[in-house]
């Protein structure tokens, strides 16, 4: 669960900072040409890691509800 917890903040914190450390990258005219893509990066990033935060959140109660069930059928 622990685990989950972290991937969900840690793509919340990607996906928050992105605007802000966009406009530094921005200031870069070697990446100039690429900031749609790096943009899209960071954004793909960020719901990929929110995405298994709450998977493994949700297949970690799921897994607890299961083992609650089995306890209380005995």
């Amino acid at each position: 669960m622990r685990w989950g917890i972290l991937l969900l903040l840690a793509g919340l914190g990607v996906f928050l900072m992105t605007p802000q450390k966009m406009r530094e990258i921005e200031k870069i005219e070697h990446f100039s040409a690429y900031i749609p893509f790096i943009w899209f990066c960071f954004y793909f990033m960020s719901i990929l890691l929110i995405g298994g935060g709450i998977k493994k959140i949700y297949h970690h109660c799921r897994r607890s509800e299961n083992a609650n069930e089995a306890d209380n059928n005995q």
